[in-house]
C-alpha cells in the first residue's frame, strides 16, 4: 500500500522520507491506551490506496480536557482530538492552524501545548469567543470590573420581544452590559477584562440550567427563535425568573479558570501576542504567509446539518453583529461541498510548510448515506495534497470487517473521522513540523 502511494506521488521519494509521518503511522497501528487494538481496513477506492485505522484514540469522557475549553458552541469537537495530532506532528514553537476556528478548541489546545496558535473563521463571534482565553485575567479583575458597570440603569432601547427568554430586570441588566461593551469597543477602550466578560456573557445568554441568564430553553450551543421559545414556555408553563448576571458571570469565570496553573497562564499570555486569529473565509487568507503553518487541525461545515447563522442570532445581537453580513457557508449538495473544500485545501497547501500535515475531521451526514471522507480525499488530491490515512476514533465498534457497514458509524454520535493529509515535500529536506 505504501509503495503504491509512492508510485502515485513520486515527489515523496525524497532521499530521507518524512519520518514524522511514518512515525505517526506506527504509533496509530500500535496504539492501545484504552485497551483496544487498532484495526486497519482498506479505503473503498483502491486507486487511492490509503489505510483506514479504527480504534479509541481519545476518550469520550466529559470534561477530560482543560477547563478553559468549556465554552459552548455548535458542532465542536473535543480538545483531545487536536491534542492527539499536535503532540505527534509538531514541536514546541511550531504554528498550528484551524481555518474553521469555531469556539477555538484547536487554538486553546495549541497554546496550552506551547505551540503558536493560528485560526480563521468567517463569523466574528469566533474571535470574540477565543482570544480572551489566550490572555485570561485574574478573578479579582473580573469582579472589580463587573461591580463598576451600572446594570440597573433605566433604558429605552430594551427589546421587549426578548422577554420570552428573560425576566424584565435581567433583560435590563443584559442590555446595559451590552451597551457598555459596545461603547468601550467603539471608543477603542476595550481591554482584556472587557473581552473576557463579553465572552462569558455571550456564552451564558441562553441555556437549560440555572447557570444561564435565560429561562429554560434549548441547549447552550444555539438559540431558538422567539416563536419557538414562546411555545416552550407555554408547554412547560414557565415564566422567566430573575437572574443575577454578575453572579452567573463570576461563577462561570471561576469554572473556566479552575484548572489554569500560573505557568500555563503565563504561557498563554506570552503566546497571545504571536497568535494569528483572522475573521475571513477559509479559502482566502492573504494574512498568512506561504510555507509557515506546520499543522492544520480542523472540522469544516458539514452538509446541511448545522445552520450557524440561525443558531447564533442572539449571540450576534448581543455583540452588535449583523447576521446578514456574515456569509457562513450553507452547503447542501455533495458536489458543492467538495468544490468548496477543494478551494480550502488549495489555500492550506499554500500556507503549509513542505511536509506539513492536515487533520481534517469529517462526519457522516444524511443518516450515514454520505461519508464526507469520500468527498474530502478526492478534493485534497485535486488541490495537490497527499492523502495518508483515515483515522476513525470510536468508543464502541463491532468486529465487522467493513466500517462502511458498521451501524455505529451511521449516526456520527460515537465517532470522529479524520482524513490525514500531507503537503508534498519533506521537512527533513527543509523546514517543517517538529522533527525528531
Amino acid at each position: 500500500m505504501r509503495s503504491q502511494q509512492s508510485a502515485r506521488f513520486p515527489e515523496i521519494d525524497c532521499a530521507i522520507r518524512n519520518r514524522t509521518t511514518e512515525r505517526l503511522h506506527r504509533e496509530v497501528l500500535s496504539f492501545a491506551k484504552y485497551g483496544k487494538k487498532t484495526r486497519i481496513i482498506e479505503y473503498p477506492d483502491p486507486d487511492i490506496g490509503i489505510p483506514v485505522y479504527l480504534n479509541e484514540f481519545w476518550t469520550a469522557k466529559q470534561r477530560a480536557g482543560h477547563s478553559l475549553h468549556e465554552i459552548s458552541y455548535r458542532a465542536c469537537f473535543k480538545p483531545e482530538l487536536p491534542r492527539f495530532f499536535i503532540t505527534r506532528l509538531t514541536g514546541e514553537g511550531d504554528l498550528v492552524y484551524d481555518p474553521f476556528m469555531g469556539r477555538g478548541t484547536t487554538i486553546i489546545e495549541t497554546a496550552l501545548l506551547n505551540r503558536v496558535p493560528g485560526g480563521c473563521d468567517i463569523n466574528p463571534l469566533s474571535r470574540l469567543l477565543t482570544l480572551p482565553r489566550l490572555h485570561p485575567p485574574e478573578i479579582a479583575e473580573i469582579e472589580e470590573r463587573l461591580e463598576a458597570i451600572d446594570l440597573a440603569k433605566p433604558r429605552r432601547d430594551i427589546r421587549d420581544d426578548l422577554l420570552v427568554f428573560y425576566h424584565p430586570e435581567t433583560l435590563r441588566a443584559i442590555t446595559n452590559l451590552r451597551a457598555y461593551l459596545l461603547e468601550r469597543e467603539a471608543q477603542g477602550e476595550a481591554d482584556g477584562v472587557d473581552g473576557w466578560i463579553r465572552m462569558v456573557a455571550t456564552n451564558r445568554l441562553t441555556g437549560h440550567s440555572a447557570g444561564f441568564f435565560s429561562v429554560y430553553t434549548m441547549p447552550p450551543n444555539q438559540a431558538v427563535s422567539i416563536d419557538s421559545q414562546r411555545k416552550i414556555n407555554k408547554k412547560r408553563s414557565q415564566t422567566p425568573p430573575l437572574k443575577e448576571i454578575r453572579a452567573i458571570i463570576m461563577r462561570k469565570s471561576r469554572s473556566l479558570l479552575r484548572k489554569l496553573k500560573k505557568e500555563e497562564a503565563a504561557r498563554l499570555r506570552s503566546l497571545s501576542s504571536k497568535a494569528r486569529l483572522l475573521t475571513s473565509s477559509a479559502d482566502s487568507t492573504p494574512g498568512l504567509e506561504p510555507d509557515t503553518v506546520n499543522l492544520v487541525v480542523t472540522s469544516p461545515p458539514f452538509l446541511d446539518v448545522v445552520n450557524y447563522q440561525r443558531d447564533n442570532w442572539l449571540r450576534c445581537w448581543f455583540n452588535g453583529i449583523d447576521t446578514g453580513s456574515v456569509n457562513v457557508w450553507q452547503l447542501r449538495k455533495p458536489e458543492e461541498w467538495q468544490e468548496k473544500m477543494t478551494a480550502v485545501f488549495a489555500e492550506l497547501r499554500r500556507i503549509l510548510v513542505p511536509g506539513g500535515h492536515i487533520a481534517f475531521e469529517v462526519g457522516e451526514v444524511r443518516g450515514g448515506k454520505i461519508l464526507l471522507e469520500t468527498l474530502a480525499v478526492p478534493a485534497a488530491l485535486t488541490a495537490g495534497l497527499i492523502p495518508e490515512a483515515v483515522i476513525v476514533n470510536s468508543q464502541a465498534f463491532t468486529k465487522t470487517s467493513n466500517c462502511w457497514g458498521i451501524e455505529n458509524f451511521k449516526k456520527g454520535t460515537n465517532t470522529n473521522r479524520i482524513v490525514l493529509l500531507r503537503k508534498p515535500g519533506n521537512p527533513a529536506c527543509g523546514s517543517g513540523p517538529g522533527q525528531q
